[in-house]
């Protein structure tokens, strides 16, 4: 029996792990590694934040999903590759032999440029680290009535792609609508998005940018455009649940706020640079377009954590759900003694970004249009089809199964 090890529980390994049990290899045995047991989809998260999705709403159960997929599933970190032994090594288990292993671990914000950044911000990955800052954050607004009367309450964003833009529009949402049910002013909430280029959502045309630039303008979040983060100190204690930060930029700009969330570019975990696989500067695993490894056929990658060599797009989740369906049928290939098939990544994607008024903009190439209500519900329709998938065959499969979990 070979073994096929998954790393990570990201969008594609969902959609891999839900074919391989409508559709499962005799010859195989299958071993899902994960560090968490609910997989956010990043399409539902900003409208969590927002609160028009409960938890379970925009999560996957990871355990359900692999209990499906007859995998075995190991709840662990991993720490590093041994590639001479085919292993993975974990920080609580033994190493865990392969002959087939495949990585889909997405990746984190960028703090390596900010002087104090990894002690005084909070990154959006990962997700299960951000939502527990965000949750005591809520809990301590609506308990502490002293949080809104001392002085306007600031929150920082640094990094104006569309995840920050989403962010910061979503979060302003939630907390007006707090702030509302307090019978307070919105002055009372300051959102500060920083951005070092001087258009927002880099990577789109600036069309684009210059329409989500008037949206933000609208909604009266402080925009600092051309401002590159330097360094963040804590500033005072004058309240006396969160410190209040200095941020400096390399102009000389300082604001101070309370609360500072990291939305930057991506970056790779370190234990993948040193495992041996061949990856690029930043980090990231190179494959070719059938998902392999340019260094190690054995080993696949997909989702953020992957570079596609002659085929680089975005890290956004749109292109990880697309190559869900090209990994599994890859691994069903290698598996099986075959050459696996080349998978040709989309140049263009509709990118629907919500506003956090149930309402979303839509970006196709150089077109924009929103924002709308009806946008919004073709959003809405098209995360909750993506999440029923996985919805529907779990609770069917969870009234007859067991699974072990080790």
């Amino acid at each position: 029996m070979k073994n096929l090890v998954l790393i990570g529980g990201g969008h594609a390994h969902a959609i891999t792990l839900r074919l391989f049990g409508l559709d499962p290899l005799s010859c195989v045995c299958l071993t899902l590694i994960t560090d968490v047991l609910s997989a956010p989809y990043s399409g539902m998260l900003p409208g969590h934040i927002a609160g028009f999705y409960t938890f379970d709403e925009c999560h996957i159960n990871l355990a359900d999903l692999a209990r499906f997929a007859q995998a075995r599933l190991i709840v662990d970190e991993v720490i590093g590759l041994d590639l001479p032994k085919k292993q993975v090594l974990c920080k609580n288990h033994s190493p865990i032999a392969f002959d087939w292993l495949s990585i889909n671990i997405g990746s984190k914000p960028d703090n390596t440029t900010i002087l104090g950044g990894s002690e005084y911000v909070i990154p959006v990955k990962p997700v299960p680290q951000f939502l527990a800052y965000w949750n005591q954050f809520l809990d301590l607004l609506q308990s502490d009535q002293k949080v809104f009367f001392e002085r306007p309450f600031r929150l920082g964003i640094i990094g104006g792609g569309a995840g920050g833009v989403e962010l910061a529009l979503n979060m302003q949402a939630k907390l007006h609508q707090l702030l509302s049910a307090r019978g307070l002013s919105p002055s009372h909430i300051e959102i500060h998005l920083f951005h070092r280029q001087l258009n927002l959502l880099t990577g789109y045309p600036t069309f684009i940018g210059l329409r989500f630039r008037q949206l933000l303008i609208r909604r009266g979040i402080n925009l600092h455009l051309g401002e590159t983060v330097q360094q963040i100190t804590v500033f005072s204690h004058h309240n006396s649940n969160l410190f209040e930060k200095l941020i400096r930029c390399e102009s000389g700009l300082t604001v101070i706020c309370n609360l500072i969330f990291l939305v930057t570019n991506a970056s790779a975990l370190p234990w993948l640079r040193e495992s041996g696989l061949d990856t690029d500067n930043r980090g990231f695993i190179l494959v070719d377009n059938t998902l392999q490894s340019v260094s190690h056929p054995g080993i696949f990658a997909t989702g953020d954590i992957a570079e596609i060599v002659n085929y680089s797009r975005p890290k956004a989740g749109v292109f990880a759900v697309r190559q869900g369906k090209p990994l599994f049928e890859n691994l069903r290939l290698i598996a099986s003694g075959k050459t696996p098939r080349p998978f040709y990544p989309q140049k263009f994607y509709l990118a629907l970004i919500g506003t956090g008024k149930l309402q979303a903009l839509a970006a196709w190439g150089i077109y924009c249009i929103g924002p709308s209500f009806l946008l919004w519900y073709w959003k809405n329709w098209i995360d909750r089809q993506f999440m029923n998938q996985f919805a529907k065959l779990l609770e069917k499969d969870r009234k007859i199964c067991d699974h072990r979990v080790d």
